[in-house]
């Protein structure tokens, strides 16, 4: 895989409570830079992001309902309307992950279906499951519902519960949706040879604070 290629790939993430304009804007000239696909901070941030990426290919990402999935539908329809007037071109929200456990796939449906609707269309809808927390049924089960509800991709983790990306998680993902959505594996992926894994596994994108360090890994490899 060539450079261009792989940092295509990268959402470049930035979510720490503490992060600061100096920070954020530090990311967004890196991945300007370097030819990332997205940066991804939280809502407050998205109109800085947005200017900061305007002109370039690099498209402004924003979570909703992050990092739990437990707040109410309409709060994440309100978030996602304020990230689509500052300019969110992406929208990576937190599936009810509590709601999914209790056996209530209609609310979980219900839920990825406001925030695809309060897109229209402009942003593309990301579905984090936090598979960490899940049996392998469930990421399954997951992942039919997560379609049926229109969303454009899974995405495998948060980065802030117990665990992160797996190969294995990637795999059910992947196997899963098929063609009907894409798979982004995020979560604890902060080297050339996990990127590496995840795509082969059937990632189309990788979440990472570590974009810069796997690009100048992959130039340094001649990936």
């Amino acid at each position: 895989m060539k450079i261009v290629e792989i940092n295509r790939l990268f959402d470049s993430t930035l979510l720490k409570p503490d992060a600061t304009e100096s920070e954020i804007t530090l990311v967004c000239v890196d991945a300007r830079n370097h030819g990332f696909a997205a940066v991804c901070v939280n809502s407050f941030y998205t109109e800085l992001v947005s200017r900061l990426l305007a002109g370039s290919e690099v498209r402004t990402c924003v979570v909703i309902g992050f990092p739990l999935g437990a707040t109410a539908s309409a709060a994440k329809v309100c978030e996602s309307k304020f990230a689509l007037e500052k300019g969110a071109e992406e929208l990576d929200m937190v599936m009810n992950i509590g709601a999914l456990r209790s056996g209530e796939p209609d609310t979980v449906r219900e839920d990825i279906r406001a925030v695809v609707e309060a897109s229209h269309g402009k942003a593309l809808v990301k579905v984090i499951l936090e598979c960490c927390l899940l049996r392998d049924a469930e990421k399954t089960e997951a992942c039919g519902i997560a379609v049926d509800a229109g969303a454009d991709f899974v995405k495998t983790s948060t980065g802030f519960s117990s665990g992160g990306a797996t190969v294995k998680d990637v795999r059910i993902l992947k196997e899963s949706v098929g063609d009907s959505a894409r798979v982004k594996a995020s979560g604890g992926i902060r080297d050339l040879r996990t990127a590496l894994a995840m795509i082969d596994a059937g990632a189309d994108r990788i979440g990472t604070s570590s974009g810069v360090a796997i690009a100048e890994e992959a130039r340094r490899e001649r990936c």
